[in-house]
């Protein structure tokens, strides 16, 4: 069972990039990421008016404020990005490469800016995780026609929004429940691209069929198929094996899109993704589990350190669709692990 849930939390979460590729045919960015947002956002506030009343006892002003600036970052911005850069002509598997560093990258500068241990290893896999990085891009945009080179600094933007996102919560000190942020953060991405579509006249969805196939695509399968099974396969296999399996979105992305799409899968392109997969595998050597990087083996986690440990999480849980919640607490038995 654990092994189907991870799979199919791998699927959904990679979903969200094929989505965004069906959605770029048949309209503007803004105009999918309005009517993508809009249906969660309505079914969430319905749940938290009847059935999830009692998780928002107790949530401060500046709690739901803290909770709206990280949706703002984390969901707004960073699929802003994403759809941006696809509608581009960047390929789904590049961007979601792309946009995969992100715990690589949030994970180093915990070091440097909160102070938090990062080790030689941690480091190394940083590189290769980048280097990885820049072999599919030169291959993708090599074999690309009319995409511009600045296009491939799009999906950059929306990595480093994630991890602002991710530093911003890894100082908050209100606990939050996960079904209250979720409905927070679907809200404030609805409202953000409602107003965006609105002041660019592209609100208007179109009578085309593939349009409301796209919506209903990521509605379904990344925002709560995606979302909801990684809350389900953290609890069930912790924090570390999560962070693991995000990086499997980038090489399944790439095979995905390059069967529905016919986007380019040479043999650079594989060796971009392992040297990728060889970054996780080096970043997570050695970890036994019970950290992410940030924490020194040995040494208790010093202020802050949820932030160190967000930065291997980076998701939507909203995400392409959300972003984790290391705080939470799991299942107190030990965690079950994918196979």
């Amino acid at each position: 069972m654990n092994a189907l849930l991870c799979a199919a939390f791998v699927l959904c979460w990679s979903s969200g990039f094929i989505g965004a590729k069906l959605g770029a045919g048949s309209a503007a960015a803004v105009t999918v990421l309005m009517w993508r947002a809009l249906p969660p956002a309505v079914v969430l506030a319905a749940v938290a008016a009847i059935v999830a009343r009692g998780s928002w006892r107790g949530l401060t002003v500046r709690a739901a404020a803290r909770q709206a600036a990280i949706g703002a970052l984390s969901q707004s911005g960073y699929l802003l990005t994403v759809y941006w850069a696809i509608q581009l002509g960047v390929s789904s598997g590049t961007t979601a490469l792309i946009d995969g560093t992100q715990p690589l990258v949030a994970g180093a500068l915990a070091g440097p800016l909160l102070g938090q241990y990062v080790s030689g290893r941690q480091w190394a896999g940083l590189g290769l995780g980048i280097a990885g990085v820049a072999v599919v891009t030169l291959a993708d945009a090599r074999s690309a026609d009319g995409v511009a080179v600045w296009a491939y600094a799009v999906p950059f933007l929306g990595m480093l929004s994630l991890v602002a996102a991710t530093f911003l919560e890894g100082r908050t000190r209100e606990e939050v429940a996960p079904s209250v942020a979720m409905t927070i953060h679907c809200a404030v991405s609805a409202v953000v691209f409602t107003a965006l579509a609105l002041a660019l006249g592209a609100a208007t969805p179109p009578a085309d069929a593939s349009f409301w196939t796209a919506v209903g695509w990521l509605a379904v399968f990344a925002t709560f198929g995606g979302y909801g099974l990684y809350w389900l396969v953290l609890r069930r296999s912790g924090l570390v094996r999560v962070n693991t399996l995000m990086f499997l979105m980038a090489p399944v992305t790439a095979v995905w899109g390059a069967l529905m799409f016919g986007e380019p899968f040479g043999v650079q392109t594989a060796a971009g993704l392992a040297l990728g997969l060889a970054a996780v595998v080096i970043v997570y050597a050695g970890e036994g589990g019970a950290g992410g990087p940030g924490a020194r083996a040995g040494r208790p986690a010093r202020a802050g350190s949820r932030a160190a440990e967000g930065a291997v999480a980076g998701a939507d849980g909203r995400g392409p669709d959300r972003l984790a919640r290391p705080d939470r607490p799991v299942s107190p038995d030990p965690p079950a692990r994918c196979r």
